[in-house]
């Protein structure tokens, strides 16, 4: 690209089309300084939330940071309530409990649900985001950092494709759990968006 004399930027985003409605949708951006000061304004149009995290590449990288984050919050959240589960509290009750406590994320209130009613159409399925799992152990491993939480994620995303789950949300990994957990099996539930379908595209935020 500089060849040609051009600049380019890496700009994802963190977020849906309901954040994106609500004026709240975050772009982070890896490149040159001074194009980013260029570009800048048009950017904030699209989103409040505008960030430089570095250099060409930065701002990928950031972007499967985020989304390993995803994943292990949605784990933690399913493990906590497979748990309560077998203890005889029901998952719903669960749910209702700890997206009201200060463990709740923002993503975690929007994305919780998902655990007991999966969207009709997948915000971020098993298959992209076991890809965006495996690039984050590649970058771990070029920059020896262990990931032992994203490793085991990615596992339990195997597990779900290997059950033919791999075109579901990704916060199916529940359903993987409570197999595990040797619960009464039971087909993800879909609960479709207001407009009919999930109006989440590319990478999940």
């Amino acid at each position: 690209v500089a060849a040609t004399g051009a600049r380019m930027l890496d700009a994802p985003v963190s977020g849906s089309v309901s954040t994106l409605e609500k004026g709240e949708l975050a772009i982070f951006v890896g490149g040159d300084e001074e194009a980013f000061e260029r570009v800048r304004p048009l950017l904030l149009e699209v989103g409040p939330k505008v960030t430089r995290v570095g250099g060409p590449g930065h701002a990928l990288l950031m972007k499967i940071a985020h989304n390993l984050n995803l994943t292990a919050q949605i784990m933690a959240l399913s493990e906590a309530v497979v748990l309560a589960e077998k203890a005889g509290i029901p998952p719903e009750t669960t749910v209702e409990v700890l997206l009201d406590t200060v463990i709740a994320s923002e993503m975690m209130r929007y994305r919780g649900p998902f655990l007991l009613r999966l969207p009709q159409e997948a915000w971020f399925n098993v298959n992209m985001m076991q890809k965006d799992l495996l690039l984050a152990l590649e970058a771990g491993r070029q920059l020896d950092v262990p990931l032992p939480t994203t490793a085991l994620a990615n596992e339990i995303l195997t597990s779900a494709r290997a059950m033919g789950l791999e075109e579901e949300d990704f916060a199916v990994l529940f359903n993987v759990l409570r197999r595990m957990s040797g619960l009464p099996d039971r087909l993800p539930n879909h609960e479709p968006d207001q407009r009919g379908k999930v109006s989440e595209g590319g990478p999940a935020g």
